[in-house]
């Protein structure tokens, strides 16, 4: 067997991995701008907040439907924008910082998750959960990710111009009525929708992860918006498309070989990156003494 065809066969042979194929591509290029977004914004751990925030929603729409996609959806989403507005009235009304509040109640979250799901389902139903599974992914929840998606890209052309103003200097765009809070609860309810479009294929505790890594690992060779954008979403594809191998050749769980793959990135990126590699740094501060 040749190269191509190791590359290839698993995709050409068997629907599922073409689907699971195609729904890391959709997400990569909904989630990873927005990624790209959380991190220039200080939001890191926000992320990781509403990707365990919707598991409640998540659990509650299992209860009432089981495995129904647009039941898990809808509480999902719903979940994930409650704990979005509590937080944020935490912070704004209660001497709290917003990460602290957003701390709090992914924490409450998870566990309220966890024991829902406990006591209306099995071990198995939490772990998919939790964990997702990105190989039983059907035409329904690939749609789902599809729109998402488009969604994303449209909505993040619209605004991007005082999304960028918002999270450079807040300041100066409340000073001329520039509608900072508008841009930032938009910006969430993107943040929220790619989260539920991703908990179906990786789950609660991985959809940050195609989220957040690939951002970071960008930002690491990249200075522009426009650049890390567009990277952080290679990144996402090429890392999926990899897991997805690793998982069919020597069966490891496909979620997380595409996350592992994205750290593995992020460690690569840490060192050699041209824009702040650890290398890239020593070697340009040592021609600059030699200058």
């Amino acid at each position: 067997m040749n190269i191509a065809q190791l590359l290839l066969e698993p995709f050409a042979d068997y629907d599922f991995m073409r689907f699971a194929l195609c729904s890391i591509v959709f997400l990569a290029v909904g989630a990873a701008p927005v990624g790209v977004f959380l991190m220039m914004r200080r939001m890191s751990l926000v992320g990781d907040a509403l990707g365990h925030a919707i598991l409640p929603g998540a659990a509650i729409g299992y209860m009432l439907a089981g495995l129904s996609l647009p039941a898990m959806s809808i509480g999902g989403f719903m979940a994930g924008l409650l704990m979005a507005l509590l937080a944020g009235l935490a912070s704004r009304f209660a001497n709290v910082r917003e990460d602290a509040s957003f701390a709090a109640f992914f924490l409450t979250c998870l566990a309220l998750g966890v024991v829902l799901v406990s006591r209306g389902g099995n071990s198995v139903d939490l772990l998919n959960l939790l964990f997702g599974s990105i190989l039983s992914v059907d035409r329904a929840a690939l749609t789902l990710v599809a729109i998402v998606s488009s969604i994303t890209m449209v909505v993040l052309a619209v605004i991007y111009r005082p999304l960028m103003l918002e999270s450079i200097d807040p300041l100066f765009l409340r000073s001329v009525n520039g509608k900072g809070t508008l841009w930032h609860i938009i910006f969430l309810i993107l943040v929220v929708l790619n989260l539920v479009s991703g908990f179906q294929a990786l789950g609660t505790l991985m959809s940050v992860g195609l989220m957040m890594l690939p951002a970071i690992s960008a930002r690491l060779w990249h200075r522009t918006m426009g650049g890390m954008m567009t990277i952080a979403a290679i990144i996402a594809v090429v890392c999926g498309y990899i897991g997805l191998l690793l998982s069919y050749y020597i069966d490891l769980p496909s979620g997380p070989a595409i996350i592992l793959c994205c750290g593995f990135v992020y460690i690569l990126s840490l060192f050699v990156g041209s824009e702040s590699g650890i290398l890239w740094r020593l070697y340009r501060r040592q021609r600059h003494h030699v200058a």
